[in-house]
């Protein structure tokens, strides 16, 4: 267990050692070209050493509830399952049965370790699948994104959840292997069947015109019948506990115009790609087009209390869907460019975290 660092300090230092990175990212974005065997070394050598690290740095963090919150709820559980508790959730019992598990021949440190290496494996997996000697690129701005940390000591199981999803889709044509591992993922947390369902859905119907026209139209659905979308979900039964009771508060968080933009951002990318560099690529157009599902699907409910959750089942793909064409198609300076959208992808978060929030 790591527990000579502060735990007041503990994402601060995340925050900004992820920033240095960014930074010497940038910098050699900057005077080397993206094939040149120094950057190639770099980034490699790099990537390896922060996948390690974050697995054994987020994975052997003390228990606290008050610095990563559900934390203490899951080493609680674990307490409770060790001493010969039976399970206590009828939903999402996969999960609960897997700590079971883990609690017999394990300590509460090494399941979380696990976990953590379970939410960040597929990250560094699905950035190799789809990018190859490239891949570091497409796992830093995954790390950099404004969830990121958040599902790695909070919504543990949501973000191994969506991890698991992006493990199979990091098999591409091995469609068993994806299958098998969309399954698994709905069985940790059943809200990832919106972004399965989604998925399978491009795969019978792929064209980006259609998809993105249901995400505009979405927004103006919302404004005027945002109740009624919300009161719909919620009797469908859609979400779990937890996020049915978000969409049936009588609270609401207004319309988040500013969770708007930021989801825009990844949408406003694959447009300029696809229709004005003509980017035809059908493994993109399959993630694009399921980020719009989902996004579209947050966007009719965005004035639910917290509704941040349901961004995230759009939010934790955002990363891939923005620099995947920065890194497969032709662009002048391409290096550079990648830099930069890192860069300011990182900057948002690093914004959000100290100053919007802060």
């Amino acid at each position: 267990m790591i527990d000579f660092v502060p735990l007041e300090y503990y994402y601060p230092i995340f925050m900004n050692g992820t920033l240095i990175i960014v930074l010497f990212t940038l910098l050699h974005t900057a005077v080397l070209k993206i094939n040149d065997p120094r950057n190639i070394s770099f980034i490699n050598v790099i990537g390896f050493l922060m996948l390690v690290f974050l697995i054994f740095y987020i994975g052997l963090r003390p228990v606290s509830g008050r610095y990563f919150v559900d934390m203490r709820t899951y080493a609680t559980h674990f307490e409770h399952y060790r001493t010969g508790g039976e399970v206590i959730s009828k939903k999402d019992v996969f999960f609960h049965y897997f700590m079971k598990f883990s609690s017999q021949i394990m300590s509460v440190h090494s399941f979380f370790l696990i976990c953590a290496t379970v939410y960040l494996y597929p990250m560094y997996r699905v950035s190799k699948a789809f990018f190859h000697k490239y891949w570091f690129y497409s796992f830093l701005l995954l790390v950099v994104s404004l969830s990121f940390w958040t599902y790695g000591v909070n919504g543990i199981r949501n973000g191994m959840a969506t991890s698991l999803f992006l493990m199979a889709i990091s098999f591409k044509d091995r469609k068993l292997w994806t299958f098998a591992f969309f399954i698994l993922a709905s069985l940790f947390h059943r809200t990832l069947l919106l972004p399965i369902g989604a998925y399978l859905l491009t795969l019978f119907y792929n064209d980006p015109k259609s998809y993105l026209k249901f995400w505009l139209v979405a927004i103006p659905l919302s404004i005027v019948l945002g109740g009624f979308w919300t009161s719909l979900f919620t009797a469908l039964g859609f979400a779990d506990d937890r996020l049915g009771a978000y969409l049936s508060s009588q609270e609401n968080s207004g319309f988040r115009f500013d969770f708007l933009i930021y989801s825009a951002s990844a949408v406003v990318t694959g447009w300029y790609f696809i229709y004005k560099k003509g980017f035809k690529d059908l493994t993109y157009y399959h993630l694009y087009n399921t980020y719009l599902i989902t996004n579209a699907f947050w966007i009719l409910v965005i004035r639910a209390n917290f509704s941040n959750r349901f961004a995230y089942l759009s939010w934790f793909m955002m990363a891939v869907v923005i620099i995947y064409p920065f890194l497969m198609s032709s662009i002048q300076r391409q290096n550079l460019k990648i830099g930069r959208v890192i860069f300011c992808y990182a900057a948002f978060t690093y914004f959000m975290t100290y100053v919007y929030y802060g």
